[in-house]
């Protein structure tokens, strides 16, 4: 008899969130997940009333408080696997804490929560009780990712010299938000509900999980500088930082939210003493490589072929992952999904006592989401002294 699929309960997603969606879509994409139950709204009439409207039948819950108590009643098969936070930042960090509490795995959207003071304390809980905890960084789940951080981690690119992580769009140009209203603008330029950064927490945190998943390297210290270009407004919208990496190399870790034309564009450049990896997440069906003297090397997702000169042996999970031939593109959706299909892996391996590990070689897991705050608090600290130099907490 086949293991019975995951139950997965959200936090949040309700009247349209855009994050809910992918994220739902991902759960459903294998057959072995689903969605089961939701407090989709702060306001219990509205949580109950979006989740009738749910394309496919759910428990609603008028809060996620009753959501996380009821499942001590219920038998053990229709109880919560893990749920998924997808509100905004400054409501991560209570119902993480409770889940923890109640002995239930959690995925956060990201940032973990709006200060390195919660991270910590969520971070100490989750690791005490030893539950698996992810944190949702989509781009990390893009095949050429992987493709990527095994190039560099082994040595391919030699000893690493110079990374430029970067994340530009150009939605908040103009003054769009209106404030006190729920639209992704409103609450991500309100101190109160996205946390001190607002172009550092929302992107940022992305450019810096992609150099650390990359490079599996840390940043260790900061030199900052957090603007604001628009007129009125409390948060920074342009973002960046010249780094000390892990390794003694340095880094750009930056990101905008004003450069106009840019949509979703993440990058990293990793220089090395051999070569150079480049990869886009508008294209991520490709890497390249760069080495001196030679053509560029394009690698594309599914026609990766080991021992062809630069690349020696490729691990057979790595070759083998891809679910659709190369030429027929995968995307965000993909990504979300393989996020959530290696942290049910996780997940069932903790439920049958088999040990598990917080380590990122497949997900960002809490400990990076952490690092993500501990990462924006130094670049806060730097920021506001001018641009001084700044440590990175890592523990």
């Amino acid at each position: 008899m086949s293991k019975r699929p995951l139950n997965v309960g959200l936090v949040g997603g309700g009247c349209g969130a855009f994050i809910a969606q992918p994220h739902q879509k991902a759960i459903h994409s294998d057959g072995t997940r689903r969605v089961v139950a939701a407090a989709l709204h702060p306001d219990p009439k509205i949580a109950m009333e979006e989740a009738e409207k749910w394309p496919y039948p759910i428990k609603g819950y008028p809060s996620y408080v009753e959501m996380i108590e009821d499942q001590k009643n219920l038998p053990e098969s229709e109880r919560l696997d893990y749920i998924l936070i997808v509100t905004p930042n400054f409501v991560h960090f209570d119902p993480a804490m409770k889940a923890i509490e109640a002995g239930i795995p959690v995925m956060c959207e990201k940032p973990l929560t709006v200060s390195l003071e919660q991270a910590d304390q969520i971070v100490a809980a989750a690791t005490a009780k030893g539950l698996p905890f992810a944190v949702a960084h989509t781009y990390l789940g893009h095949w050429s990712s992987w493709f990527s951080r095994f190039v560099v981690t082994s040595g391919l690119l030699g000893d690493i010299r110079w990374v430029d992580s970067s994340y530009m769009q150009g939605w908040l140009a103009k003054k769009i938000e209106k404030g006190g209203g729920e639209s992704g603008a409103d609450w991500r330029t309100d101190p109160k509900r996205s946390g001190a950064s607002l172009c550092g927490g929302d992107i940022g945190t992305h450019a810096l999980m992609q150099l650390r998943f990359v490079t599996d390297m840390d940043v260790v210290k900061v030199s900052a500088h957090l603007e604001n270009f628009v007129k009125g407004r409390l948060l920074d919208d342009h973002f960046t930082t010249y780094c000390e990496l892990s390794n003694g190399g340095k880094a750009l870790v930056r990101a905008s939210q004003i450069c106009i034309g840019h949509k979703n564009d993440l990058s990293i450049e990793v220089v090395g003493t051999k070569g150079t990896l480049v990869w886009r997440q508008e294209e991520p069906e490709k890497v390249v490589i760069m080495l001196a003297g030679q053509p560029d090397r394009v690698y594309w997702r599914g026609d990766v072929q080991p021992n062809d000169g630069f690349l020696k042996d490729v691990p057979e999970w790595l070759l083998k992952e891809p679910k659709i031939p190369s030429g027929h593109p995968e995307g965000f959706h993909d990504a979300y999904a393989r996020l959530h299909r290696e942290f049910e892996k996780d997940i069932r391996a903790w439920k049958e006592g088999k040990p598990f590990s917080y380590d990122h070689d497949r997900y960002a897991t809490v400990l990076d989401g952490r690092m993500g705050l501990a990462f924006i608090d130094a670049a806060l600290k730097s920021s506001s002294n001018g641009g001084a130099w700044e440590p990175v907490k890592l523990k």
